[in-house]
């Protein structure tokens, strides 16, 4: 504690403060008191805090940024904030989380890919330095509640199971609470799910209703509610990290059926529908280009006729998965404002990790395992039409085709992975702060990047960021 009695907050853990007065120790004296304990809590002020990052999301997607997937809390919290049209992320999952967590250069805690492809090479172990705190981590120990729900793709392949070591899982950083799973995607239907670092049983079958992002989001607004009920005066910091819309794209049937027919015009008219209403609602400049199709990609013309229903069903598919995942975020947001703490909550929804994913080959597929295994060709136009009504049910583990993935970036070039082109790494960003925004609605294209977001955070709560956790002092390089 500093001489005019604020709390120093540069070397984590605090330590304890004695307390200081006459303390009786007669029990019979009805004037004894134990010594009053102060909870630990942030600079008087301090918002909560909720970041929302939806997995392999072009720019061009969302309706919030012209896309033809309808997301009305999208829009909802856009029209309630700002939106930013500069925000970059690294185009890869692994990365983008751990620049995002920790505020650092991905490379610097070594993520320079994703878990599964690290190497002893500098800043591709896979392995964070421990004098890089995350920002869980530096929250906590000022006296946020913590939790993180849904994909945590940090964790080092060789330290994944269930015998870990945890120092890496989400509650060996920081997270006081996570329910979720470990890996860069994870079967919508039938997910390996962790409470903490225990495995756990999803609490219903497909058959019964189950899906993933349902059961996160239903976790989350049980934890948020509780929080509340019991510690008003705490604020807290959430990480709701879905699965969706990372492949398999799989969702309810209801969903998909939303949009029977909306693309049948194929790719390349979609990124001209998508140009247009991005202009309309200035997400773009009115002098903006629309990049051309690169010779790698297929046009829609071209492609095969008895494959065009086959197609043309994925991209519905993908469609109702985002639109179905709007619906949870919104569930979510619901609950802040049911409980009253919408006004001073700090909310981060970054649409999509990284761009959109071509990861589908150029034709998709009913399993993207069969492609990874080099066994692609087994998947003919007629044995995908065979499955066609399977496609995005339990029974599948599909992914659209390249071309959907590079509509989904519009107006940018390439897709996810390709780090040189911003339809790998731009993603439509929206913040909202309803107690601190005055000018809402607006629209901000200053550059910004993924590893802006840990630095506001702590700038918002009056945190400084520590200069030692643990014993161990803070690395300089960022």
């Amino acid at each position: 504690m500093s001489e005019n009695g604020e709390i120093q907050r540069s070397i984590l853990p605090i330590p304890d403060r004695p307390h200081v007065g006459l303390v009786t120790y007669d029990a019979k004296d009805q004037n004894t008191k134990y010594p009053p304990i102060e909870p630990l809590r942030p600079p008087a002020g301090a918002p909560n805090v909720l970041i929302i990052l939806i997995d392999d999301v072009g720019f061009g997607a969302s309706s919030a940024f012209g896309g033809p997937c309808e997301t009305p809390n999208f829009e909802k919290l856009a029209k309630g904030g700002l939106r930013y049209n500069r925000f970059h992320t690294t185009a890869l999952c692994a990365p983008t989380r751990a620049a995002l967590l920790t505020g650092r250069n991905h490379h610097s805690v070594g993520m320079g890919g994703i878990t599964e492809v690290a190497t002893s090479a500098p800043g591709n172990s896979s392995l964070r330095p421990n004098n890089k705190a995350p920002l869980a981590q530096t929250l906590t120990l000022n006296g946020y509640s913590t939790a993180q729900f849904g994909k945590c793709h940090e964790v080092p392949v060789w330290q994944s199971s269930p015998m870990g070591p945890f120092d890496m899982w989400p509650t060996g950083s920081g997270f006081e609470y996570f329910y979720g799973f470990i890996g860069g995607e994870d079967n919508q239907w039938y997910p390996s799910l962790y409470e903490g670092t225990a495995p756990v049983e999803p609490p219903k079958t497909p058959e019964e209703g189950y899906h993933l992002t349902e059961d996160l989001a239903d976790n989350a607004v049980s934890w948020v509610r509780t929080q509340k009920a019991l510690m008003p005066d705490k604020p807290f910091f959430m990480y709701f990290a879905p699965g969706a819309t990372h492949a398999p794209h799989h969702v309810p049937k209801k969903w998909i059926e939303k949009y029977k027919g909306k693309f049948a015009h194929g790719w390349d008219k979609q990124r001209e529908l998508t140009f247009a209403k991005q202009k309309e609602l200035g997400v773009i400049p009115d002098d903006a280009d629309l990049t051309p199709r690169n010779a790698e990609m297929p046009a829609w013309d071209d492609m095969d006729a008895e494959l065009k229903p086959i197609l043309e069903r994925q991209m519905q598919i993908y469609a109702g998965f985002l639109s179905h995942t709007d619906h949870h975020v919104g569930r979510l947001l619901d609950a802040i404002e049911e409980l009253g703490v919408m006004d001073d909550t700090l909310i981060y929804l970054i649409i999509g990790d990284n761009g959109a994913s071509a990861e589908g080959t150029l034709q998709g597929t009913f399993n993207e395992m069969i492609n990874f295994n080099a066994m692609g060709a087994l998947e003919t136009p007629a044995f995908m039409a065979e499955r066609l009504d399977k496609f995005g049910g339990p029974e599948s583990y599909n992914h659209y085709a390249v071309g959907w993935a590079w509509a989904m970036d519009t107006p940018f070039q390439w897709t996810k992975q390709v780090a040189s082109h911003w339809g790998g790494t731009r993603n439509g960003t929206i913040l909202h702060w309803p107690k601190v925004i005055k000018s809402k609605g607006d629209l901000r294209s200053q550059f910004c990047h993924v590893i802006d977001v840990a630095p506001t955070v702590l700038e918002a709560a009056g945190i400084p960021e520590p200069t030692m956790v643990n014993g161990v002092t803070r690395a300089g390089a960022p």
